[in-house]
């Protein structure tokens, strides 16, 4: 059986890893990036670069997306020359960016309507590490069938791949796990301040508090950072992380559902990015909190 061909529409922080896992399992992967020379290294593992979106969808069976925000996923779909201007009935456009769960599913219908393309929202969790290591949590949106057509495709990238439910529910699954890292991310930096003030040794807090009932990935990554204040080389950024807090609060005005501590989180996150931090690690958090000399 001849595996289906891969098209890979953004080439960033996450997309390039992604990418190169694909072409590591055998995969025939075409790349198109709004920025082509990011792309360009790609070239050297086995991946062809494309000149325009519609030269990608037309020589591929599946387009996989990694994009920024909802914005550009509706742009790179939408927009003139879109996945939507060349897509076919028989293909399938896989959604690994992180979107606001109302949207894809307008986004799942229009496309349809449009072309046939059938939708499966497959956010990621697990950063640029998982991403590189192929060990992602992937939480998938879209038909039984869809999904499980997709499974093969999504394997080398992940460790574990969870049905959650028709298209939307794998956005809604990611909003779920940003508002926990989220607002984790908020105390940690209270937390490393509140320390330092107190006068202890805040760079040996992880050590200390590791396998305890306060201990998280996300306190491994960030404790040691904000402690250190090493900013330098971000693996995310804060207007990621406030972007998705956003979308959690967003959805729950449509549900009815409180979300008070995510609510909170997002804001102290926008009054940071404000302070000219939004490009920067979700660390730098900590500097709100500390006392300036």
């Amino acid at each position: 059986m001849t595996q289906p061909r891969i098209g890979f529409i953004g080439i960033g922080l996450m997309g390039d890893p992604m990418t190169r896992r694909l072409l590591e399992a055998g995969f025939a992967v075409t790349v198109w990036n709004r920025t082509p020379a990011k792309a360009e290294p790609l070239r050297e593992a086995g991946a062809t670069l494309a000149g325009s979106i519609g030269e990608l969808v037309e020589s591929v069976d599946v387009v996989m997306l990694c994009l920024a925000n909802t914005a550009v996923v509706e742009e790179v779909v939408f927009g003139d020359g879109g996945v939507a201007a060349h897509g076919r009935t028989e293909q399938r456009l896989v959604d690994l960016s992180s979107s606001d769960p109302a949207a894809t599913r307008a986004f799942a219908e229009r496309v349809e309507e449009r072309c046939g393309m059938r939708w499966v929202d497959a956010p990621v969790s697990g950063g640029v590490a998982g991403a590189e290591a192929g060990s992602l949590a992937i939480m998938c949106g879209g038909t039984v069938q869809d999904v499980e057509a997709m499974r093969p495709l999504l394997s080398p990238l992940s460790a574990r791949i969870t049905y959650m439910g028709p298209v939307g529910a794998g956005q809604v699954t990611k909003v779920c796990n940003q508002m926990i890292v989220g607002c984790q991310a908020a105390v940690i930096a209270e937390m490393v301040a509140l320390a330092e003030a107190s006068g202890v040794d805040a760079s040996r807090l992880a050590e200390a508090l590791a396998g305890g009932f306060a201990d998280s990935r996300p306190f491994q990554i960030l404790t040691p950072r904000m402690a250190a204040s090493n900013f330098a080389d971000p693996a995310w950024h804060l207007r990621t992380l406030l972007k998705d807090l956003d979308m959690a609060v967003a959805q729950s005005q449509r549900t009815g559902s409180a979300t008070p501590m995510s609510g909170l989180a997002a804001q102290l996150m926008r009054a940071h990015a404000g302070h000219g931090y939004a490009e920067h690690d979700p660390a730098t958090l900590v500097e709100a909190y500390r006392r300036k000399e």
